[in-house]
């Protein structure tokens, strides 16, 4: 995903040569034909498509074709412009100015200029914006228009992430002037400045986009691109064999399937920036006291979870940064797998066995609580299954249940209505992840719904964030990482690896630090490969 602002996004990293297959077509000397449509699949629907909103991968996938940011990360996983042609940093760092590409035009043929961007960012700081984003914004002490193509942003004080959080894609003005920004009906049906334009929306169905001929990188070859609802892995899985979808995301047990499911399919794998964890609802006991969680986390065989549900495919978590992150601290040791201690734990907060049934009662009562997670992610569940199973060996009683995504989001997550979770993060290249963990962000649609809090790591979360110094700043994360350590504000429980299969006939695929989608608008298909008409 294009989008560098959200903490929804996956930065894919380095594919291995060996999992890297090049298509026949790659070195081919044929000139790049328009038509087709890419068909890929989503476990879940878009929340919004409105990029000031959405929160989750769904959304993303949808909003990083239809929208820019000032910025974003080319292939090398260097900053360059986007909607801003050019850019410089004051020498200090608190001032940015940005000078505006005047060839871009809204879907709708408005011009795209300055307005847009005061705009966006005015909505962003609006305090009845239901937005996760706003903590990056409010750093901003002024924003100076200079010219229609022209602006200048202004720091309160060093704000280390300032450059990089302008990936945050743009509104239009004149789409939501005058409107209550979390009702708009441009919420549905989006109008951006991006390689395709909105078409149309059928509801836990699929999203339809057609490719923008007035682009300013030029108009993209593939004329399409739908997005479907096919909320399992297994039967997203099974449409190998018909071919009806171009790419599909594969757990590990399908990637390592029968070559001939792979036929007419490339496989990718990549590192990401992401972690996934077991979460906990601290404002309810007894997950509000750390040594609680501490005893769940001894009570967890990662290692089980590592070899039996990822088959070996990802890493071990030690915290919220991933190993290739400059802020990860290896001193963090693996946790430690010890049941024993975790019983100690818990009969010293008064948990015990009263009724004789298996099960630890907490302070006379009985005890259960409940894992949610999300539909269709196999990973998940097989974790969740692994972490009930290695629970109650220990006497917790413990209920898994599997919501559709959207539900899990809306009823749960944001109603803070949940025991624990399982989720995963994906994460920009910045390390600062203030609006995860502050005690700050904890407002219904801010990220922090674990409701973390801790005076000390929210200092160190605000000094990392206001220091450029990158050794400075490393300093304060690995401080963080060894404080989360003992808190456990969550069990972190593995890095992921993406793991994708992808449609032989798309040429024009490059391999890149960044992973294979920064091209997509140069993706193209031979005339006489191509599938679909755009209006099928």
């Amino acid at each position: 995903m294009k989008k560098i602002s959200v903490l929804i996004l996956f930065f894919l990293l380095a594919c291995s040569p060996k999992d890297f297959e090049n298509s026949a077509s790659e070195n081919s000397s044929e000139t790049p034909s328009y038509g087709d449509v890419y068909v890929m699949a989503n476990l879940s629907d878009a929340s919004y498509l409105n990029p000031v909103l959405a929160a989750d991968t769904s959304s993303g996938v949808v909003l990083e074709k239809i929208f820019n940011g000032l910025i974003k990360y080319d292939k090398d996983l260097k900053i360059t412009g986007d909607l801003a042609q050019s850019f410089e940093v004051s020498q200090d760092g608190l001032e940015i100015t940005f000078h505006l590409r005047k060839n871009v035009k809204w879907h709708d043929g408005k011009r795209f200029s300055a307005r847009d961007v005061f705009f966006t960012y005015k909505t962003l700081t609006d305090p009845n914006t239901k937005t996760p984003y706003s903590s990056n914004f409010t750093m901003i002490k002024e924003f100076k228009i200079i010219d229609d193509y022209t602006i200048k942003v202004v720091y309160h004080e060093p704000f280390a992430p300032n450059l990089e959080s302008w990936g945050m894609y743009i509104i239009a003005e004149h789409v939501f002037k005058g409107q209550d920004i979390n009702t708009a009906p441009a919420n549905r049906k989006p109008i951006g400045t991006g390689p395709y334009k909105f078409k149309s929306w059928e509801t836990d169905q699929k999203i339809v986009l057609e490719a923008n001929p007035d682009y300013y990188e030029g108009k993209p070859y593939i004329n399409g691109f739908v997005v479907r609802v096919v909320p399992d892995q297994s039967v997203q899985f099974l449409e190998l064999r018909s071919q009806s979808l171009d790419s599909v995301s594969l757990t590990p047990d399908q990637w390592n399937a029968y070559d001939s499911f792979f036929k007419h399919y490339n496989k990718y794998r990549e590192s990401v920036f992401a972690f996934t964890y077991l979460g906990f609802n601290m404002k309810r006991k007894p997950f509000d006291d750390k040594k609680f969680r501490q005893a769940v986390q001894y009570a967890i065989n990662k290692k089980d979870i590592i070899q039996g549900v990822l088959l070996g495919t990802g890493k071990e978590a030690t915290g919220p940064y991933p190993p290739q992150s400059w802020a990860y601290n290896n001193k963090i040791k693996p946790s430690e797998y010890n049941p024993q201690k975790a019983v100690e734990i818990l009969k010293s907060l008064g948990f015990d066995d009263v009724n004789g049934d298996g099960y630890l009662d907490y302070k006379g009562k009985s005890f259960e609580f409940t894992i949610t997670t999300n539909q269709g992610n196999r990973q998940r569940e097989l974790s969740a299954q692994i972490i009930q199973e290695n629970l109650k060996k220990i006497g917790l009683k413990v209920n898994i249940r599997v919501i559709e995504f959207s539900a899990f989001l809306n009823q749960y997550i944001a109603k803070r209505d949940f025991d624990a979770v399982i989720m995963g993060w994906s994460l920009t290249l910045d390390p600062d992840q203030y609006a995860l963990w502050h005690s700050a962000q904890t407002a219904p649609r801010e990220y922090n719904f674990m409701s973390y809090n801790n005076p000390e790591a929210d200092k160190l979360f605000e000094e990392g964030r206001t220091t450029f110094s990158q050794d400075e700043r490393k300093k304060k994360y690995f401080r963080i990482q060894e404080i989360m350590a003992e808190d456990i504000p969550c069990v972190f429980l593995y890095y992921p690896e993406n793991l994708t299969a992808l449609h032989k006939r798309f040429h024009g695929v490059k391999e890149a630090p960044i992973g294979i989608g920064y091209n997509f608008i140069k993706w193209w298909v031979p005339k006489n490969q191509i599938k679909y008409s755009f209006q099928e």
